[in-house]
């Protein structure tokens, strides 16, 4: 009898946890590490403390959930991204307009405040090092794909991995101050000279 009324409370204790996990992201990509509390993160989600508190016991609990979620999540949109990126003249341009946003976004941001904590934590470091490893994987297959969908150039390789590094220093340059404007350019320039590259 009590089966039906089960899956509600399932569902609502679900919703309750993503709430407070996306809720982290935007405050670690917004006020930083520090500011982060499971506190704060309950008050943004809008659940009680005790309710963030069921879900996770700990800041470290929560912030682990966080953290392979937020990989997770990174992880899942590059492998999703190939199937969007048109064929014919268009390639290469959304391939390195894809690459950027994975390293743009808010997911990157928060998790430039943990990079910068883990530089002193190393058990953070332990954590997260090798979901960064997972990631870095998925993001330069899916360049390299981009790039060189039929395997014929043997450049492509290190050109993804220029591409990546350039991405993520659009990230970098992207959190004090909107770089969007100059960013552009950069960006055009660069596909032009991927183009010629891989002609």
């Amino acid at each position: 009898m009590n089966a039906p009324l089960r899956e509600p409370q399932q569902d609502r204790s679900r919703a309750t946890r993503e709430r407070l996990l996306a809720s982290t992201v935007d405050l670690l990509a917004t006020r930083g590490w520090a500011a982060t509390t499971v506190a704060k993160v309950a008050e943004e989600a809008g659940v009680s403390r005790g309710a963030a508190q069921h879900h996770f016991p700990t800041r470290e609990a929560l912030f682990t959930a966080v953290i392979e979620q937020m990989y997770d999540d990174m992880t899942e949109d590059v492998g999703h991204s190939l199937e969007s990126i048109p064929s014919g003249p268009g390639r290469i341009a959304a391939v390195v307009e894809q690459a950027v946003s994975i390293y743009t976004g808010t997911s990157f941001k928060a998790a430039l405040q943990v990079w910068a904590a883990a530089a002193s934590d190393p058990a953070l470091a332990d954590l997260i090092r090798p979901l960064e490893a997972k990631m870095g994987r998925a993001a330069h297959a899916f360049v390299v794909s981009g790039l060189d969908p039929d395997g014929t150039r043997p450049q492509a390789y290190r050109l993804a991995q220029i591409t990546l590094d350039l991405a993520r220093g659009f990230g970098l340059a992207d959190t004090l101050t909107d770089d969007s404007r100059r960013r552009t350019g950069v960006q055009a320039a660069w596909v032009e000279q991927l183009t010629a590259a891989l002609d």
